[in-house]
């Protein structure tokens, strides 16, 4: 018998006793009961059988602070449809439809429609590994290659390479794709990004794949720019490319249907441009990751300016002033 059986079993013999001896005050005190609640069961008895005396929960029906349908529709279309977590689901309501509301609220409408927690990786980070962030745009990028396979009309595998790079200071990326995996390939997407990049490259970081070997290393070090390989094994090194294709794989590729090369060159600029500078970013509290660069370029252009003025001032200045 469970507890919610048995409460209902203690109602009707207060009930039934009461019945039985006709005096409910004294019945009452028998068993320690408040008249008020007596009287309460009896109507619902009377009303409803025994599924009346079953314990409701202590809550309105309706509270007044409860969120409304429309918001509940969005954070679950959000959830199911781009897989987001509560944080990031409540940026984009924010953002894009001007909706406040809080990361535990997400996450109570989440577990009332019986949705869990968003699946983790199981690897573990390695203990030698320590987090860094740098602070000069360019100084550090990191490059890697994403496999892509799509189906065809035919229902043949196309195979295609997304080449990406992405700043360590500022998580601004440049994303490219092609029909091949070598380092023909690779050396244009370099070119790509020097020309793309809104700063001087200092460093690329790469993993040793075949595409990133002795020519594309000599081409970009012929450029001024340092080559660098992480360890074999290390893919947690470059970690934040590998997080970026974590999310255009979350946010954009389950969502795309492949039909031809140009199409999707169309779709990933696309992509490209809204996740510098539209998608909020963990890294930045919400801000896209232009936002950063934008305010700290406009900071550098401000203090060069405040010298030249300074220096002009001083230049100016004659010795018979003073």
């Amino acid at each position: 018998m469970t507890k919610e059986e048995r409460d209902i079993q203690r109602k009707l013999k207060v009930l039934r006793q009461a019945e039985k001896t006709g005096h409910v005050a004294r019945t009452c005190r028998y068993f320690g009961v408040g008249r008020s609640s007596f009287y309460r069961w009896k109507a619902a008895y009377d009303q409803c059988g025994e599924a009346g005396l079953v314990n409701e929960k202590p809550i309105p029906k309706n509270p007044a602070n409860q969120t409304p349908p429309e918001i509940v529709e969005k954070v679950l279309y959000l959830r199911s449809k781009y897989h987001l977590g509560s944080i990031r689901i409540v940026w984009y309501l924010a953002r894009y439809h001007d909706i406040k509301i809080s990361d535990a609220g997400v996450t109570r409408i989440l577990r009332r429609d019986g949705i869990g927690r968003l699946p983790r990786g199981t690897r573990m980070r390695k203990v030698h590994t320590k987090r860094y962030n740098k602070q000069v745009p360019g100084h550090h990028i990191q490059m890697d290659v994403k496999f892509l396979t799509f189906i065809g009309k035919r229902g043949e595998k196309i195979r295609r390479f997304q080449y990406t790079a992405i700043d360590d200071a500022t998580r601004v990326r440049a994303l490219k794709v092609d029909d091949k995996h070598t380092q023909a390939n690779a050396i244009d997407f370099v070119d790509h990004i020097m020309e793309k990049f809104p700063f001087r490259i200092r460093e690329i970081r790469t993993d040793n794949g075949h595409e990133f070997q002795a020519k594309f290393h000599w081409h970009v070090e012929d450029h001024g720019i340092r080559h660098a390989y992480i360890k074999r094994g290390t893919p947690q090194l470059n970690g934040k490319v590998e997080r970026s294709h974590r999310s255009d794989q979350q946010e954009f590729y389950q969502l795309l249907s492949y039909k031809v090369d140009v199409d999707l060159e169309a779709k990933l600029s696309e992509w490209e441009n809204f996740y510098n500078f539209n998608r909020p970013h963990g890294a930045f509290n919400e801000k896209h990751p232009m936002k950063p660069f934008a305010n700290g370029y406009n900071l550098v252009q401000s203090m060069s300016q405040q010298i030249v003025n300074l220096t002009g001032d001083i230049e100016g200045v004659s010795p018979l002033t003073h």
